[in-house]
């Protein structure tokens, strides 16, 4: 039985794009810290204003190259901070990339979303074997990511480069240019999703309102910014509330990075969090850390309450610009709805989202694929959930076929069980989620075990540790499976 849509109301102060953002803080509180950064053993800060300033001149300089789509190899430095705001304010569509992937990924990735010049560490950009941006970039090195946009050095005390850079930077921005963020899929399933400025301040507004910050606060900023949840819950949260945003120095400081930049509140990923409480790295100043981007069982969330920290965790996807609900006290998976967006639950129990301005516009060049999730203005989640008589939103498991792991990366199971049907040949078995891992289901005698396992070594050292398979369930009666074969997975997790 479907249910009503729920909704909740707060009085936050809402930015609609980045130029609004980064204007109205720069007027209100020039002198205030926006952002945060190491620079040889210490910490250096960037003003609202000089933040403004330094998006204005880059942003103009963006107009002048000429060049409309940006590809960004996201290191989370500020010049990457102020090179996404720009890139966006300049019109250019801006593709947010994990400097971090495979080149054979990254490759695949600019090819696929358009990107016609790359920023970001010169020698990764020159080392990928890219036909489509070679061709319009035929000498890389003389038309390399730093030289091409240059920007001063980023520092407090500079004399301004322009006498109105709010002017300046409203005069250019009259239309922004489109954000596309990879979805963390592990195969080549991942799809570029078209997000804008404007949908994803409403998605920092939508999380202020449950969650606010205040100036006094100091957000560490450790997560990927190529990741929606790391660029809204690690960034823009910070910025719209008017707290300083520490930039962290990337996965070789997770384990210092807090007490460097004694944050009072942290972003993380379920693993991350996990890995930061185990080796006693979080600072005694922290006291709240919003967890989200993947499944968090009961034992880390436990671990974090018992450390005295308040614990959060948030329920979003990139087609929504990130959160949809949010927990803020008592039982951390009865998830509070955003106030931006509408909840409800479909007869097969289906979560169903109309985000208003935080919806994507879709899939880059993939209407199709858009069309099967997106239904007038309705997200199909593929989670699975209810809503309690206190208009909570409760995950109870996932429809689509798709595992999420606790850092964030998905298994997309069609592929990763047409591999194990090659090696075992057609036999009646599915994968699903148990225990935040992927475990077969097979419709066989269990003295087969043995043999299945050795036939499936080889392939399932392929993968990662954590998306081998780690057990084997056997049944006696065939899977459930829907009139063209399908199988039901959440009726098979659920009999189980």
């Amino acid at each position: 039985m479907a249910q009503q849509m729920c909704r909740t109301e707060e009085n936050m102060r809402r930015y609609y794009g980045f130029a609004d953002l980064l204007s109205t803080r720069a007027k209100e509180d020039p002198d205030a810290p926006a952002l945060l950064y190491e620079d040889h053993g210490s910490i250096c800060r960037i003003s609202c204003s000089l933040l403004l300033e330094q998006v204005s001149v880059l942003s103009r300089q963006i107009r002048v190259s000429g060049k409309k789509c940006i590809g960004i190899l996201c290191d989370g430095s500020p010049q990457c901070v102020i090179t996404v705001f720009a890139s966006v304010l300049a019109g250019a569509q801006t593709v947010l990339l994990d400097e971090s992937a495979s080149e054979d990924l990254l490759a695949q990735q600019i090819c696929a979303s358009d990107v016609d010049v790359l920023w970001g560490d010169e020698d990764l950009a020159q080392d990928l074997k890219v036909d489509c941006l070679n061709s319009l970039i035929p000498d890389l090195e003389m038309d390399s990511p730093n030289s091409l946009i240059p920007y001063p050095e980023v520092r407090d005390g500079q004399e301004p480069v322009n006498d109105d850079p709010e002017a300046a930077l409203k005069a250019g921005c009259s239309v922004s240019g489109d954000i596309l963020f990879f979805t963390s899929g592990t195969t080549s399933r991942s799809k570029a999703v078209v997000l804008t400025d404007r949908s994803l301040t409403a998605s920092a507004f939508n999380g202020s309102s449950i969650l606010p910050l205040s100036s006094k606060d100091r957000l560490l900023c450790i997560l990927p910014l190529n990741h929606v949840f790391g660029f809204v819950c690690g960034l823009l949260w910070g910025l719209a509330c008017g707290a300083p945003v520490a930039l962290g120095r990337g996965p070789r400081h997770y384990s210092d990075d807090a007490k460097f930049f004694s944050p009072t509140v942290l972003s993380a990923v379920p693993s991350l969090l996990l890995f930061l409480l185990q080796h006693g790295c979080l600072n005694p100043e922290l006291r709240t850390v919003l967890v989200g981007a993947g499944s968090c069982p009961p034992s880390i969330l436990e671990l974090a309450g018992r450390s005295g920290l308040h614990v959060c965790f948030g329920y979003g996807m990139t087609e929504t610009s990130s959160g949809i609900a949010l927990s803020i006290s008592g039982d951390p998976y009865a998830l509070q709805i955003c106030p931006l967006n509408e909840v409800r639950i479909a007869p097969d129990e289906e979560i169903l989202v109309r985000a208003g301005d935080c919806m994507m516009k879709g899939y880059y060049k993939q209407p199709e694929m858009t069309q099967t999730v997106l239904e007038n203005g309705t997200l199909h989640t593929g989670d699975l959930g209810q809503i309690d008589a206190d208009g909570r939103l409760h995950i109870t498991g996932r429809k689509k076929e798709m595992l999420v792991f606790p850092d964030g990366t998905k298994l997309f199971l069609p592929e990763y069980e047409a591999a194990i049907a090659a090696v075992i040949g057609d036999k009646d078995f599915a994968v699903i989620e148990r225990d935040l891992s992927p475990v077969m289901v097979i419709h066989d005698d269990p003295s087969n075990r043995a043999f299945l396992s050795a036939q499936l070594k080889s392939l399932m050292q392929q993968y990662p540790r954590g998306q081998q398979l780690r057990d084997m369930i056997f049944l006696s009666k065939p899977l459930p499976r829907t009139a063209t074969g399908k199988v039901r997975r959440w009726e098979l997790s659920q009999i189980l």
